[in-house]
């Protein structure tokens, strides 16, 4: 970001501590008090300014230098460069109580412009943001030719009306808008003259000005506008590029709520009808108020906009100009149409046909976002229907743009911000998600807290199964994605991609018919409402894993995950939620292999299924035959341990004819041998390097899941008991290898003899195992002689009784 020199020079910057800066404090203190600032001045206050600025906190300067650094800024013959300087560093030092600056005696323009910067940079304590105001309204009041230029003013008071826009009065309001007026509108046509030094070669007969051209090099026939170039500009030239910045905050200042005249409400109904063509020219016979012109011209001024943005510009400083331009101008005229809408019907025909123009333009591209935003806002009014610019945006721009960030986070800013405009067109951002998770997988670190945003509007019951499917391929998306941009022609001389990845393996594969499909599939548009086993396309893509954004969008699928659950569980029904838990069951093993990927999208979807089971506990007896698939298949257990803990948990917590009636013996039986084979597997094995060591939670789990099983159906209990028995013996747990795995194996072989001295009392190890639904309720909590305390007390005294395993 910084050359090698401006990182040096900020470190030392940083490492100044506060004896070195009292001393440099007292420098700049006595270089200050000379009669004449020199050289030596301007660099003192330039190395202050870095000291004070390159750090996040405040530093700490002298009283004595504070107050010579306002007198120098307030001097009238102080150099402009010193009082910039001061300025600076008595921003970067705000906000500060002791500052004796006022502004009632200003006369230069400059210098009220620099001393209200640092009064406004106070915040509001002592009501400096009002006297501020009030004084620059009294010098853009004056009308003297030969008073100061309000020049440097015009953003003091755009700051002025963002901070508090109520101290501002009525005539006030008025009189900047006839000034604006005539700086939008009448403007001089004709260049601004060189600067000459004098001297011996000048001559009263200097070449006069000509007249401004556009961007085209063509004469310019219409009033000037931001657009207009020249060798040299005017002073109201320059007002008028200022007053187009301010334009648009200034509308809205001075007009918040819309039309405030008595007739605002039968005015609103003329939107999108024939009589707004009346209402258009109505304005022409009656004298208009200040607003109302500065609307009018405004108006003239954007359309002069639009018809400048269509000429070719020679430079490419001047398109991009145009380009921010063009943006700008369909902002202002969505704001006047909300403010009048006398002027939608003009409006519309212009923006049809510059949207129509901009769909053929690549580089204008972030211009059809105003646009769309346009007709979100005025379509229905308009009787305009928006879907077929909203389709365009949300099809084209993503695909082929999703490396451009700046259009990227705008784009989905549009999306989330119009949620409430999107109506009926709703259905069109829902089925364009693969397109607007492309953007999230190229930019995943600024769009994560977005998309969180916007997440719960893009889910429905229709679309949750394939978008849970797309978040947890983003990363292999976004390896696709880099795939893709390497396979296309370079769209800049800087590779968009990570050029140290050399993949040729991948780039000739994926030309290969058997991968173009599953690539087209996952690079798709809109929502297919089918889903693809993407087992081929990991593989392919394996050797990007390891790509820098890879990894970023890796870490940033976890929290999608929890969003997505977050908004599917308040419209799930038992289909939807039994799809979901499948889902969970099948991709836990089939994910793109980025390095701590599975272990994080794990710890989410084991969670998640437990939470799935809990509102619809009868999906373990509906699921029964792919749990057993799931539980039977331990080559994945290390893989999987978070998920196959929370598979067998849920197993023995809703295996249960409480839960769900269809439940039977021989359903438990079944369960029982399954995972009494995952259990014989896991703990007899020994650790290898080809198989590590299992989790001790996936081992206490399971055997507390066998044991709640034995208990509902009790011809298990002495088989559960005899595998018990073994695991309290400490010669028959794996050999542990550590401290830690020597722990691990004591809290097994706890756990193992709390369950096996619970087995000996059935009845009551079925009760407290598997308890009622009514244990829920906050008596059997509270009050000592219900069921449920009286029998874990009677547990915990036969307990101590005969094993002494729980202390006294």
């Amino acid at each position: 970001m910084f050359t090698a020199g401006a990182e040096s020079l900020l470190h030392q910057a940083r490492d100044i501590r506060d004896e070195e800066l009292k001393k440099f404090c007292s420098r700049v203190v006595n270089l200050l008090q000379k009669d004449e600032l020199g050289p030596d001045a301007v660099d003192a206050l330039q190395r202050l300014f870095l000291i004070v600025s390159a750090t996040k906190y405040k530093r700490k300067l002298e009283d004595t230098c504070v107050h010579l650094l306002q007198a120098t800024l307030c001097s009238p013959k102080c150099p402009e460069q010193l009082q910039l300087l001061c300025a600076s560093i008595l921003r970067e030092m705000s906000p500060r109580d002791d500052l004796s600056l006022s502004c009632d005696h200003i006369q230069s323009a400059r210098q009220l412009s620099l001393v209200a910067s640092v009064l406004l940079a106070q915040g509001d304590p002592k009501g400096e943001v009002r006297s501020v105001g009030q004084r620059v309204f009294r010098i853009l009041e004056s009308r003297q030719p030969e008073g100061p230029s309000p020049r440097h003013l015009l953003p003091v008071v755009s700051k002025i009306t963002h901070l508090a826009p109520h101290t501002l009065h009525e005539d006030q309001t008025n009189q900047l808008s006839k000034r604006l007026v005539d700086w939008l509108r009448y403007a001089s046509v004709q260049q601004g003259v060189a600067h000459t030094s004098g001297g011996f070669f000048s001559t009263p007969r200097a070449r006069q000005p000509g007249p401004v051209t556009e961007v085209d090099g063509a004469v310019a026939t219409d009033f000037f506008t931001v657009l207009s170039t020249g060798q040299h500009f005017t002073e109201d030239q320059w007002l008028n590029v200022q007053a187009f910045s301010m334009l648009r905050a200034w509308l809205l200042h001075s007009d918040p709520e819309g039309p405030s005249t008595p007739d605002a409400d039968d005015r609103s109904e003329l939107e999108g009808s024939t009589l707004s063509v009346l209402s258009a020219g109505s304005t022409a016979g009656r004298l208009l108020s200040p607003r109302e012109r500065l609307r009018e011209k405004a108006f003239e001024y954007c359309q002069r906009l639009a018809e400048q943005s269509t000429r070719r510009a020679l430079r490419k400083g001047d398109s991009d100009l145009q380009k921010a331009c063009l943006v700008e101008a369909v902002l202002v005229l969505d704001v006047l149409c909300r403010q009048d809408p006398s002027f939608l019907y003009r409006t519309l025909s212009c923006l049809k046909a510059l949207h129509t123009r901009l769909c053929g333009d690549p580089a204008r591209v972030r211009t059809l976002l105003p646009i769309a935003q346009f007709f979100l806002n005025h379509g229905e009014a308009a009787a305009v229907d928006s879907e077929a610019i909203l389709r365009h945006l949300l099809t084209r721009t993503p695909s082929e743009f999703f490396h451009s960030p700046m259009l990227a986070f705008e784009l989905t800013c549009f999306c989330r911000d119009n949620l409430p405009l999107f109506g009926r067109n709703l259905d069109i951002l829902k089925r364009s998600f693969p397109n607007l998770f492309k953007l999230l997988a190229w930019n995943s670190p600024p769009l994560t807290a977005e998309f969180v945003a916007l997440l719960p509007s893009l889910v429905d019951a229709d679309t949750a199964v394939e978008v849970l499917h797309a978040l947890l391929d983003l990363p292999c998306l976004t390896a696709a994605l880099d795939l893709q941009l390497r396979l296309s022609p370079a769209t800049s001389e800087r590779p968009l991609w990570d050029p140290s990845l050399k993949i040729p393996s991948c780039l000739e594969a994926s030309r290969d018919p058997q991968f173009q499909g599953l690539l087209q599939y996952l690079l798709r548009a809109t929502a297919s409402g089918t889903t693809e086993r993407l087992g081929p396309l990991h593989r392919l893509l394996q050797p990007l894993a390891s790509c820098a954004r890879v990894v970023q969008c890796a870490q940033a699928v976890p929290t999608l995950l929890e969003a997505f659950f977050s908004a599917v569980t308040q419209f799930a029904d038992g289909a939807l939620t039994k799809q979901l838990a499948l889902l969970l069951l099948e991709r836990s093993d089939s994910l793109f292999q980025v390095p701590q990927y599975e272990a994080h999208v794990h710890r989410v979807l084991s969670s998640r299924f437990l939470a799935l089971c809990a509102l619809h506990p009868s999906l373990v007896v509906e699921l029964a035959k792919e749990l057993l698939e799931f539980v039977g298949s331990v080559s994945g257990i290390q893989g999987r341990g978070a998920m196959l803990a929370s598979v067998v948990w849920a197993i023995g917590e809703y295996l249960s004819v409480s839960w769900d009636r269809r439940c039977t013996v021989e359903q438990i039986n079944r369960f029982f041998e399954a995972l009494e084979a995952v259990l014989f597997e896991v703990t007899q094995s020994r650790p290898s390097a080809a198989l590590p060591r299992c989790p001790p939670q996936v081992v206490t789990v399971l055997m507390t899941t066998l044991t709640k099983l034995a208990s509902r159906s009790q011809d298990l209990i002495p088989r559960v008991s005899l595998f018990l028995s073994k695991m309290r013996t400490p010669a028959q747990s794996p050999a542990p290898s550590s401290t830690s795995c020597e722990e691990d194996a004591g809290a097994v072989r706890t756990r193992a003899a709390e369950l096996l001295t619970l087995l000996k009392m059935p009845s009551v190890a079925q009760f407290v195992l598997t308890p009622s639904t009514e244990v829920s309720e906050p008596r059997y909590h509270r009050d000592a002689n219900t069921a449920l305390p009286l029998a874990l007390r009677t547990v915990s005294r036969l307990v101590e009784k005969e094993t002494g395993l729980l202390p006294g």
